[in-house]
C-alpha cells in the first residue's frame, strides 16, 4: 500500500501514518465490525445495502456510529479518488474504541474508524465465473452470531486455509450435516430448477450479493426456497454456486473433503450471472447520470 491513502476517523491520510493503540478493543478482542464494498468504474456498488448492514451490526454490538451515512459515503468517495482506483474494493472497519483492557466494555465509547482501498483486476473474477471454482467441505466451527459482520473471523480464516491447502478457492461449511455458508461467501444449490439457500438466521451472514441474487431470481420467476439443506442435498444438486462481494456469482465445479462431487455450470447459474452483471451496469450508469 505504498504511497496510498487510507481512512482514519474522518480523515484521508497517507498510509503508514495511522497510530495503532495497543489497547484498541478491536486489536485486543476483535471487538468491532467491518464492510467490504466493491467499486466498478470508480463507483461503489450497493453502498446503501452495505451501509444498512453496517448499522445493523453496530446496533447488535452496541457500537456508537460516529457519523451519518452521508459522511461515510463522502469519505469512501474521497478514498477511491485519492487512490485513483477504477475497479476494486474498499474496506471499512470500526472498533469499539480505546480503553484499558477489560472484558467488560463501557457503552458509548468513541469508535475508531479505519479503511483502505485496493484495486482488483476484474479478469480474475471473470475467470472464476467462466471456469468455476473448487471448494472444500469442512465442519463449521464458528461462533453462533454469524449474522454480525464482526472482526471475529478466525473460524473463517482456518476454513479458508484448509481449502487452499487442497487447491480450493473456497470452503463450504456445515453444522452437523446442514450446509451453512462458505468461509467468505453464501452457498446456493439448484435442484430441478429450484434455487435453495440457507435462511438468513444467526448461522450465516446475510450477504449483500446474496440479497441481490434473490431479488434477481424473484424477478426472473426462478423458484426459490430459503431453507436449510443437507450435505446430501449438496452432493445431489444439479448446480452449485457461491456469492460474495468480491466473487459475485461463481459456479462450483468440484467439491473435495470428506465428500467429493463434480458439477456442471448450469443454466440457472448462468442466467443469474448475466443478470447480476446487468445490475452492476445499471447501477454504474445510474450513478454517472
Amino acid at each position: 500500500m505504498e504511497n496510498s491513502y487510507v481512512l482514519y476517523h474522518d480523515q484521508i491520510i497517507k498510509s503508514g501514518s495511522i497510530p495503532v493503540d495497543p489497547e484498541d478493543r478491536g486489536y485486543l478482542f476483535g471487538d468491532g465490525i467491518y464492510e467490504v464494498v466493491f467499486v466498478y468504474n470508480k463507483k461503489p456498488f450497493a453502498f446503501q445495502e452495505h451501509f444498512d448492514r453496517f448499522v445493523q451490526s453496530s446496533k447488535k454490538l452496541e457500537l456508537s456510529m460516529p457519523y451519518d451515512i452521508a459522511t461515510f459515503k463522502n469519505l469512501m468517495d474521497e478514498l477511491i479518488h485519492k487512490n485513483n482506483m477504477v475497479n476494486g474494493m474498499v474496506y471499512i472497519q470500526m472498533t469499539r474504541g480505546v480503553a484499558p483492557r477489560n472484558h467488560l466494555y463501557e457503552r458509548n465509547m468513541q469508535s475508531v474508524v479505519t479503511g483502505f482501498a485496493k484495486s482488483v483486476a476484474l479478469d480474475s473474477i471473470l475467470e472464476s465465473q467462466s471456469k468455476g471454482i473448487q471448494t472444500y467441505l469442512t465442519e463449521d466451527i464458528r461462533w453462533l452470531r454469524c449474522d454480525i459482520k464482526s472482526l471475529n473471523l478466525l473460524g473463517n480464516v482456518m476454513a479458508k486455509r484448509k481449502a487452499a491447502d487442497y487447491d480450493c478457492q473456497e470452503a463450504i461449511q456445515h453444522r452437523d450435516g446442514t450446509v451453512t455458508e462458505g468461509s467468505s461467501s453464501n452457498v446456493f444449490i439448484v435442484k430441478n430448477g429450484t434455487l435453495k439457500t440457507h435462511p438468513a438466521t444467526n448461522l450465516i451472514l446475510n450477504g449483500i450479493t446474496r440479497q441481490i441474487v434473490l431479488k434477481i431470481a424473484d424477478r426472473l420467476q426462478i423458484p426459490v426456497e430459503e431453507k436449510s439443506f443437507s450435505v446430501e442435498e449438496l452432493l445431489n444438486a444439479d448446480e452449485v454456486f457461491i456469492t460474495s462481494t468480491t466473487m459475485e456469482v461463481a459456479p462450483v465445479v468440484r467439491l473435495l473433503g470428506t465428500q467429493e462431487q463434480n458439477y456442471q455450470i448450469g443454466p440457472v447459474t448462468l442466467k443469474l450471472q448475466e443478470n447480476f452483471k446487468l445490475q452492476i451496469e445499471k447501477n454504474t450508469t445510474a450513478l454517472r447520470s
